[in-house]
């Protein structure tokens, strides 16, 4: 028990938390618990998962602005090799700090987690070559339940680390880099997402 720190409400957002795991190290390496349900449970955190996903990106792919419509998920999301930018939109119509969004930056070695309720949209950018992405959900993913907003959306206001670019109008990624020159690499429909004023709000 006691295996991790919980920062709840992060960035003034209700139900937002960024977790930090003890890591246990000497000279052979590390071990540390990635979750423990106990301990979720001690600290107020009472969601029950029922899939882990995994994906690979690399350096300058943007996933997101991503949610669930009629299946909304919660997501326990971290990373396990690499760096990216991880991003909670609040689409909670009736909550006080809806359209605000909270980042932080996950990585293997800060080995933070970020914990983001149902009701939100969820994105991230690659900062590092290439970046393995853990997430546990709450509920299995439906065909055609899939929503999303534009990534760089100007009245959400997203300030991604690193990232270079002047809003056209639109969400499709010509003329956006990073700072290194690395080109934003964005999926088709990713680039063909409204803003949150005409986008999908949660009840």
């Amino acid at each position: 028990m006691g295996q991790i720190n919980v920062e709840k409400n992060v960035g003034g957002i209700e139900g937002l938390c960024v977790i930090t795991p003890a890591v246990h190290g000497d000279a052979r390496g590390y071990f540390m618990e990635t979750y423990n349900s106990n301990d979720m449970k001690e600290a107020g955190l009472n969601q029950v998962f029922v899939q882990d996903n995994q994906s690979s990106s690399t350096k300058g792919v943007l996933r997101g602005l991503h949610y669930q419509k009629e299946y909304p998920q919660a997501k326990l999301v971290r990373v396990v090799s690499g760096s990216v930018f991880d991003v909670a939109v609040d689409l909670r119509q009736n909550s006080e700090s809806f359209g605000k969004w909270y980042g932080v930056e996950l990585s293997a070695e800060n080995k933070k987690q970020f914990l983001i309720p149902e009701g939100f949209a969820h994105g991230f950018l690659v900062l590092s070559e290439v970046a393995e992405f853990c997430y546990k959900v709450t509920d299995f993913w439906h065909p055609g339940d899939e929503g999303g907003l534009a990534w760089n959306d100007p009245e959400i206001g997203i300030k991604w680390p690193q990232l270079v670019g002047e809003y056209q109008g639109s969400p499709k990624g010509d003329g956006y880099h990073l700072e290194d020159s690395t080109p934003i690499n964005l999926s088709d429909k990713d680039q063909l997402w409204d803003g949150i004023s005409n986008g999908f709000h949660f009840n």
